[in-house]
């Protein structure tokens, strides 16, 4: 049964953060005006997965001072997926939104969006990222503006179930107990590609809408690629639940010649540090970056 939201104050909403290293507080402090604009009732929870850094936790310590909103600092990291769990565990409302923390509300009309959205499962918002061009020489920023036309609300639907992305969605209570995250995924990276599945399996509705979250905050390049490098391991490891979910999955299973993949090890034996070393530096090749990330994932045995 599909629950439907007006624009009235007619119903209370869980808004979840998982959370490590990061600054939470202006995203709070962000909502909290909207939630009290749009809602009867609300809760912010934030779940910190062990930050060690004390001043991002004295910061984040403020959120217990804002109305209606919680601060947790766990002792031991379990990973994002485990995180997320957790946090719909310790909900009490019916709605359930999910937020990543390195992430900005970009209008004031962001809740009201989702609420007047029916939903008898998840709705996915999507992304949206912020124009910066001092930030040209950030390797993810400059990959994520370059994958923007491929992740419209449009092209989202006609693929609903491989297009689901963690970072920003809304879920009903009755959904999320049905279909959790898989804590396997100890580390980020490909999790939610696999709840996108699970999602499906569990014939849970998602919807893709226009509502993106603004990304604001950006690893600098030695760090997302070592990211980059984790969650091909994770993808390897998963490969086999996750065929169909993953572009790169897709175009490696579409290398039918064994020569050829042979060839891309090599190129990758012989090239990949000074592969590595232009996506490091000031002027990242995304071309590079593609390449790069095939012969990883090809060289993991």
């Amino acid at each position: 049964m599909q629950i439907l939201m007006s624009n009235h104050l007619m119903r209370s909403l869980s808004v979840l953060i998982p959370a490590y290293n990061c600054n939470c507080l202006p995203l709070v402090e962000q909502l909290l005006p909207l939630l009290q604009a749009n809602v009867e009732a609300y809760e912010v929870i934030v779940s910190d997965d062990a930050t060690v850094d004390p001043e991002i936790i004295k910061v984040n310590e403020a959120i217990n001072q804002l109305p209606g909103c919680r601060y947790i600092l766990k002792t031991e990291n379990a990973g994002s997926a485990a995180n997320r769990n957790y946090l719909g565990a310790i909900s009490q409302y019916p709605l359930l939104l999910f937020l990543d923390c390195d992430i900005s509300i970009p209008h004031t009309d962001f809740l009201k969006l989702y609420l007047s959205t029916p939903i008898d499962g998840v709705v996915n918002g999507g992304i949206s990222i912020i124009d910066d061009a001092r930030l040209h020489q950030n390797l993810r920023y400059r990959y994520e503006k370059a994958e923007i036309p491929a992740h419209t609300a449009v092209m989202r639907q006609a693929k609903r179930y491989q297009h689901f992305r963690s970072t920003n969605f809304m879920i009903t209570r009755s959904a999320f107990e049905k279909c959790s995250f898989d804590e396997r995924f100890t580390r980020s990276g490909y999790e939610d590609v696999l709840y996108g599945k699970m999602l499906k399996q569990q014939h849970i509705n998602v919807v893709h809408i226009d509502n993106p979250v603004l990304m604001t905050k950006f690893e600098n390049n030695p760090d997302y690629v070592t990211k980059i490098e984790r969650s091909l391991q994770t993808l390897y490891i998963f490969r086999n639940e996750l065929k169909g979910y993953s572009r790169l999955l897709t175009f490696v299973s579409g290398i039918h010649l064994s020569i050829v993949r042979d060839l891309i090890r090599l190129w990758h034996r012989l090239f990949r540090k000074a592969e590595r070393r232009n996506l490091c530096g000031s002027r990242p090749s995304l071309w590079v970056f593609k390449l790069y990330r095939l012969g990883y994932y090809l060289c993991i045995q």
